[in-house]
């Protein structure tokens, strides 16, 4: 089995949210390839400064909903800079963090990619910043192809105003005006549902900036 990506918040053994895929995961993990996906995650995210997953999570103090979110770039595989502020003024932005061995992204990245194509005339942008190392860059592009929205390694990014990314998936919503609006850090469940995106998001394109 994959890394486990989450963590209780008592300091107990990490456990993943598990719940009922809504499709068909992408990129499915073979039980023969778990332990070399457990040692390439675990080396991942010591590779961002992460000294394990049953450290005290790093957080990033300043980070309120309805104050103005820290600005994050990301560099796609394309070799474009996108970045949360500035390129994207006006339109609801949703900033996501995920890995191909991890097997909650690889639920939600179809709900949400199906989602963020069917609202994209209504001003909703997605950027998906993998944790993946460039070993499985490979890996992480298979993912892309699959998906509506602009994806990027986070070692080719800038995100520091989110933390430390501890433990995944893990996102951040943005309103119109540059707004926090959902803070994934205190997501008890951060998995998207299309339920959740429908609570969270799409109030926020029903608004003018």
């Amino acid at each position: 089995m994959p890394i486990v990506t989450t963590q209780r918040k008592n300091g107990g053994n990490p456990t993943a949210h598990r719940r009922q895929a809504v499709s068909a995961p992408i990129g499915a993990t073979t039980p023969q390839a778990g332990r070399r996906a457990w040692l390439q995650s675990a080396a991942a995210l010591g590779l961002l400064g992460l000294s394990g997953l049953l450290a005290p999570p790093a957080r990033a103090n300043e980070l309120k909903v309805g104050q103005p979110a820290p600005p994050a770039t990301l560099g796609t595989l394309d070799g474009q800079r996108l970045s949360s502020r500035g390129l994207m003024i006006g339109e609801v932005v949703v900033l996501t963090f995920w890995a191909t061995w991890c097997d909650p992204c690889r639920e939600e990245l179809p709900i949400l990619s199906d989602y963020a194509a069917r609202h994209a005339d209504q001003g909703l942008r997605v950027l998906g910043f993998s944790l993946d190392t460039r070993d499985r860059l490979d890996e992480v592009r298979a993912v892309a192809r699959q998906l509506s929205f602009p994806v990027g390694l986070l070692a080719d990014s800038s995100a520091p105003g989110y933390g430390r990314i501890w433990r995944i998936p893990v996102s951040f919503v943005i309103d119109r005006s540059g707004l926090l609006r959902d803070n994934g850090w205190d997501d008890a469940h951060p998995a998207w549902t299309y339920e959740k995106l429908t609570h969270v998001v799409t109030p926020l394109l029903t608004t003018k900036g």
